[in-house]
């Protein structure tokens, strides 16, 4: 790949280099594309040199990251060129460009089938690594049985049949009908004869491939693979060359035991047996040693035969082995070998019953729970997990326990999962149980989830024995004069339902209960609010005769409460305020919940949902994996209330439906499902000190709150909620045209949310293009439809598809586009408030026999209602002071973000219209932003972002977001996230949208979902 003699390639390459700037480099870039664009058009007076070095150049501006939309035939044509340079430069630049789905492709075809069964075997070489490369079901289906050919020809040099073994991988992967079982399980036999190493690893990567398919049609391989391995171990006729740090041929040793992990148990006694030699020398022969290089090495091998010797059941003797070997391993220095060894324990877990034999090094994985590399401690906490049962349950628990309060955030959530559901399955009694759990809230509340509290309710109400003693804790816990929010919601709900147990007991008769939840209500939040309210409810029942003091006070709240604006408290203090004054009949109505359905826990459900396993997928896992979805499946199915009342998403103590609430089928209990809003508290009180120090109190991570309009319930039959990804409904892949997009829809949308002028769809006969004026909440789109035909496009029809929170007016369109013409269709658009729904477009029209009918995102997204601002110090600490928590002010650690440097994650904000203000943040690695929002509810709010990086890790980082409307802070902080996890972002889309005709008024919102007044007349 000789370019010293291309001298002007060589001076373009300089130029490069030395441009000062993006847009000097972008400059030249055209220059040069403009010039071979024009020296293109007369091919015929191009030279072979001059072809070649403008080819050469089309590939280095590829390079650059440009777009090259033109000559691609000038680089396949050269794959036909009689001379290897230029045939070298068409093969390498053809598989670069090119992708498996291009048209031009198939004209090189023939070209690449001649060089494969030609006799030149440097023409060989250059064809098969590029149709390797490439792939594709057309080039699988027409040169596969060429490359089988080359691959069992003994007149190849091996290097040539190493790429032809490669080869044929690539396009058994593309399509596995190019290899027929029946005839070529003998071949694959015969391969693995042959001597050449080389040929023989690139022959085994192929039937790892073909086995983890169809092990049975390649059993005649099996006893081939077992002699390889024979030869490996003692080092017979090994090559220098294939000799790593004394290891002979390390690669081949891990592909061959990973191809014998997909057979079932080998059942012939001398292969066992002779299998069995060979692990056992792996096994003995491996130590820890000084050179890195050499470690990796052996120790691949060495975890690999671990891995088949859980896949073949060997005796126990030699599992103790194992298992003492890797023993040694989580104890020494070096933290990639502790890595391997914790993951390996876990590996031997799954499938082996070993557990008495690991618990022997239980000290030894406790302590890695220290270690300060976080995914040994995470593979630690795995094999903890996995290896605890009744006998070490209380010593695991205590010890993950006492580690929370340690513990880095990235692993208390994952944690305090675990914790919680080692206590359910192995607790020795269910006293302690309950003391687990409430000591996992009262030290980790921020990372308790719901389903954890949840699960806690459903066993005290079903065993009546444990009811006194739960009861107790509960109010143990709020003597403390700071807990958090979750633990005042479930002792709140405990005490509610079985306080009066405690009436005889000092400090417990209902008044004195009465007087502690309360002090707590001030605090607390709307969705706890709505507990507090159903327990003092419960209070005063139980409390009969009635206290007249008591009475008055909780009729006192309940008055209060009557005019909230959050419409589920509103409810229920108008129902228990009249339920209240009904005397003995609120005995009946508000009895104790009856006992919960017995089912599989959910928690047991989220962990297995949740738990990420960053090993290979190897046959052993895969085995692993089948026999648990056979044997242990966890079903969760939606059961009714035991009164005959359906299930509802909103804890209630009181036996009756609540209408409002969302039902979430993943909670425990469907009567147990987590409110919607549902905050935690961010200190209010910033020191002098520290401007920003509120950021660093407990995190506030929070749902969506309630918003004045409510949403349609979906037609839909199978929909659980309000909204669904846009990919699920918008591309036009997914809809059953038989014209098909020029271009990516989903990128031109994206592009579209940050640009205001663009092309938002085409096909062979249509382009749909967009230009956009955003003025405060108002906006001005202008659709432009043009006929790329000289055909006219009739039936054409545009329906606008608003999400509720757009007002939108789309202008008459045509009914047919005359030829080569183009329509301009203007669209008006009003914000009425904040949300991240999008407005979809709903085009058809016919061309001769093709009905075309696409759905199509439009780009009225909640950055284009943002209008950037600048704020001074001045101005931003009042303002930032006087937004205390939430809903106002919401906090967020967000994993999985897209590592960005700082300069390039503040250009990112720009340019979604958030104004990154330097130096209000001491911290250089954190960034504050701050923009304005407008709609028609909200007008024009000042909208605050703090991001908190950290240099040693950017894949995370804590956001804050403030606002002077719940709603706009919610909606802001998750289209932030969407912009750093996913870029671009998925956006939602409304499942049902009332479509809007051109010229017709949008409808107004619905009413709400939930009349009180109606609730109540049909309870009493």
């Amino acid at each position: 790949m000789a370019m010293s003699g291309m001298r002007g390639l060589s001076v373009f390459i300089s130029d490069i280099r030395n441009c000062q700037n993006k847009e000097q480099e972008r400059l030249r870039v055209d220059k040069e594309l403009g010039n071979i664009r024009t020296r293109f058009k007369n091919e015929k007076a191009l030279t072979p040199y001059e072809k070649k070095k403008y080819v050469w150049k089309m590939l280095y501006i590829y390079m650059l990251g440009y777009d090259v939309d033109f000559g691609h035939m000038e680089a396949v044509s050269l794959i036909s060129a009689p001379k290897y340079p230029e045939k070298q430069v068409g093969y390498i630049v053809t598989s670069s460009l090119l992708n498996e789905n291009h048209d031009f492709l198939r004209l090189a075809i023939n070209t690449v089938r001649n060089d494969i069964i030609g006799r030149n075997e440097t023409f060989q070489c250059l064809a098969l690594t590029m149709v390797g490369n490439i792939g594709g079901r057309e080039f699988a289906e027409s040169l596969a049985p060429d490359v089988q050919k080359l691959l069992i020809s003994s007149s190849c040099r091996p290097l040539v049949r190493k790429k032809a073994a490669l080869c044929l991988l690539r396009l058994y992967r593309k399509n596995p009908d190019v290899v027929n079982v029946d005839g070529w399980a003998d071949r694959m036999a015969q391969l693995l004869d042959e001597r050449d190493l080389g040929v023989l690893t690139s022959s085994m990567s192929l039937l790892v491939a073909l086995v983890s398919n169809n092990h049975e049609a390649y059993w005649s391989c099996l006893p081939k693979c077992i002699k390889i391995l024979e030869r490996l171990a003692r080092s017979q006729d090994i090559p220098q060359e294939y000799t790593y740090y004394g290891i002979p041929s390390p690669w081949l040793q891990v592909k061959t035991m990973r191809a014998l992990q997909y057979f079932p148990t080998i059942e012939d006694p001398n292969a066992r047996r002779s299998l069995f030699e060979v692990l056992q020398r792996i096994l003995m022969g491996t130590d820890v040693v000084k050179n890195v290089n050499k470690n990796n090495a052996s120790h691949a091998v060495l975890f690999e035969a671990l891995a088949l010797v859980m896949h073949l059941d060997a005796e126990k003797e030699m599992m103790s082995q194992c298992v003492a070997l890797l023993g040694k391993f989580i104890a020494v220095r070096e933290p990639n070998i502790r890595y391997l060894g914790l993951e390996n324990m876990t590996r031997m877990l799954m499938v082996t019953d070993v557990q008495d034999i690991i618990k022997r090094h239980q000290a030894q994985i406790i302590t890695s729970l220290k270690d300060p590399d976080i995914s040994i401690r995470r593979r630690a906490l795995d094999l903890l997990y996995g290896m605890c049962d009744v006998s070490n349950a209380k010593d695991i628990v205590e010890e993950l326990l006492q580690y929370l309060s340690t513990a880095e955030f990235a692993m208390r959530e994952e944690l305090s999962l675990k914790a919680a559901i080692l206590a359910e399955k192995f607790a020795p009694d269910l006293s302690w149980y309950v003391d687990v759990i409430l000591q996992l809230i009262d030290k980790a509340g921020d990372f308790v989830s719901d389903d954890i509290w949840f699960r806690v309710v459903q066993f005290v109400t079903n065993n009546e024995d444990l009811q006194p003693y739960a009861a107790a804790k509960a109010r143990e816990y709020l003597d403390k004069p700071a807990i958090h929010e979750t633990m005042v919601k479930v002792s709140a709900y405990i005490l509610g339902e079985f306080g009066h147990l405690l009436a005889r007991r000092p400090g417990c008769s209902p008044k004195e209960l009465f007087s502690i939840i309360h002090e707590k209500l001030p605090t607390v939040s709307t969705s706890t609010i709505s507990i507090l309210l159903s327990t003092y409810a419960k209070i005063l029942m139980h409390s009969q005769p009635p206290d007249p003091e008591l009475q008055n006070q909780i009729w006192a709240i309940f008055k209060k409460y009557e005019s909230s604006i959050e419409v589920e408290i509103q409810q229920r203090a108008v129902e228990y305020f009249e339920l209240s004054r009904k005397g003995a009949a609120l005995m009946d109505i508000l009895a104790e919940m009856p006992k919960f359905p017995e089912r599989q826990s959910a928690l047991i459900k989220k962990a297995e949902d949740t738990e990420v396993d960053t090993a290979e997928q190897s046959a052993i896992k895969l085995r692993a994996q089948q026999q648990s979805q056979t044997s242990n499946a966890l079903v969760v199915t939606e059961q009714s209330h035991a009164n005959g009342t359906p299930s509802v998403g909103q804890l209630s103590l009181v036996k009756m439906p609540s209408m409002s609430s969302h039902v979430d089928g993943n909670s425990a209990d469907p009567r147990l499902s987590p409110e919607n809003g549902t905050l935690t508290v961010v200190d209010s009180q910033p020191s002098s000190a520290d401007l920003l120090g509120d950021l660093l109190g407990p995190l506030a991570i929070e749902g969506p709150p309630s918003i004045n309009v409510h949403p349609q319930p979906s037609s839909n039959p199978g929909s659980d909620g309000t909204v669904v990804e846009a990919t699920a409904i918008v591309p036009v892949g997914e809809q059953a045209n038989s014209v098909q997009p020029i271009g990516n829809i989903a990128e031109r949308f994206h592009a579209l949310c940050v640009k205001d002028s663009g092309v938002l769809y085409e096909d062979p006969y249509i382009q749909i293009g967009i230009k956009a004026e955003w003025r405060g909440h108002q906006g001005h789109l202008v659709l432009f439809l043009g006929n790329k035909n000289t055909s006219p496009l009739v039936s054409v029809q545009a329906l606008i598809l608003p999400p509720m929170h757009l007002k939108m007016e789309l202008s008459l369109v045509p009914d047919t586009i005359p030829p080569r013409a183009q329509v301009q269709c203007p669209l008006e658009v009003i914000n009425l408030h904040p949300s991240r729904d999008v407005a979809v477009l709903d085009f058809s029209y016919k061309f001769g026999n093709d009905m075309v009918d696409v759905k199509l995102r439009l780009p009225a997204v909640l950055n284009k209602f943002l209008q950037p601002i600048s704020v001074s110090a001045e101005e931003f600490f009042p303002q930032w002071r006087s937004l205390p928590g939430p809903p106002l002010k919401l906090q967020e650690v967000v994993r999985g973000v897209r590592p960005l440097p700082l300069l390039e994650m503040a250009n990112l904000f720009n340019s979604y219209h958030l104004l990154v203000c330097p130096g209000l943040d001491p911290n250089p690695n954190n960034l504050v932003a701050s923009t304005t929002f407008f709609s028609e509810s909200t007008r024009a709010m000042l909208c605050l972002i703090r991001i908190e990086t950290d240099p040693a890790d950017r894949t995370q980082l804590r956001m804050t977001i403030a606002s002077g409307d719940p709603t706009l802070t919610f909606e802001l902080k998750e289209f932030v996230k969407e912009q750093l996890v996913s870029i671009p972002t998925t956006t939602r889309i409304p499942i049902q949208q009332t479509p809007t005709s051109p010229v017709a008024q949008p409808t107004s919102a619905p009413a709400a979902l939930t009349d009180p007044g109606a609730m109540l007349a049909a309870l009493l």
